[in-house]
């Protein structure tokens, strides 16, 4: 397949694949978002692949959404933006629901939608400078498409601490709440993978595939129609359009602090 926001290097039994868009800290917009979703499903698809690994080009994982995709979004519909927002729970759904080990490789900064991404993943190795945040408060909006993936991954509790506040974190508090599994220096992550791609590639692929439904299972998120995606998609919807996400969108834009803001 052909890609232009991603790269994919296919090995034996596992895909390397790459967020591309450096110039823009790997951004998300609206092709890369459909790109990764296609990769994804054509790799879960492939009996040869057992083990894929995620990793961003340049400086950073991924910085949330681009700049100029965000701009777009504040003048859609209301429908235009339960569109574009199941698309991207299709994104994290497409993660999470594959029957292949999927590792990400995090550095530099992960931002935004990029936390729903590691959350929906099965191991996430961090670099120690890496940094965290979800940032949708501070935009008048709430990152509701994640938040499935992201409660199942750290609970409540953690969640409360991180989408009320806005702040940032580091790998080290990251790992502290659940959201990484493990802190590395840069020298040391490619070994690190390594050593979960053994043990991925000492298992039985069809017990992975399993295992992963399982623990979805006694979860409660095993069901791809589960209306919580859909009610996800319809809450940043109407915040999108609502006066407090287009002042904080239109604030962020303007380079100024929102009406709200003390």
């Amino acid at each position: 397949m052909e890609f232009t926001t991603i790269k994919v290097q296919l090995g034996e039994s596992m895909a390397w694949v790459n967020l591309d868009r450096p110039e823009v800290r790997n951004a998300l917009n609206a092709e890369l978002i459909r790109e990764l979703t296609e990769a994804f499903d054509w790799l879960n698809s492939r009996d040869d692949i057992r083990v894929i690994i995620l990793k961003g080009n340049g400086k950073a994982f991924c910085a949330g959404a681009d700049l100029a995709y965000m701009k777009e979004m504040a003048g859609y519909s209301y429908n235009q933006n339960i569109a574009d927002a199941e698309k991207l729970s299709k994104l994290f759904q497409t993660i999470y629901f594959c029957d292949k080990a999927v590792i990400v490789d995090v550095h530099g900064a992960c931002i935004g939608g990029a936390n729903g991404i590691i959350a929906a993943a099965d191991i996430v190795i961090a670099e120690k400078e890496t940094k965290f945040a979800f940032t949708e408060v501070r935009l008048g909006l709430t990152p509701a498409t994640i938040s499935p993936f992201v409660v199942s991954k750290i609970g409540n509790t953690a969640a409360k601490e991180l989408m009320l506040t806005g702040r940032r974190f580091s790998a080290d508090e990251a790992k502290a709440f659940g959201l990484v599994n493990v802190v590395v220096d840069e020298a040391e992550m490619i070994d690190t993978e390594r050593q979960y791609i053994e043990y991925f590639m000492q298992a039985s692929p069809d017990a992975i595939a399993e295992c992963k439904h399982l623990l979805r299972l006694v979860s409660g998120t095993a069901d791809r129609l589960n209306p919580v995606f859909y009610d996800t998609s319809v809450l940043i919807a109407n915040q999108r359009v609502s006066k407090a996400g287009q002042e904080g969108l239109t604030a962020f834009f303007e380079k100024r602090n929102p009406e709200w803001f003390k």
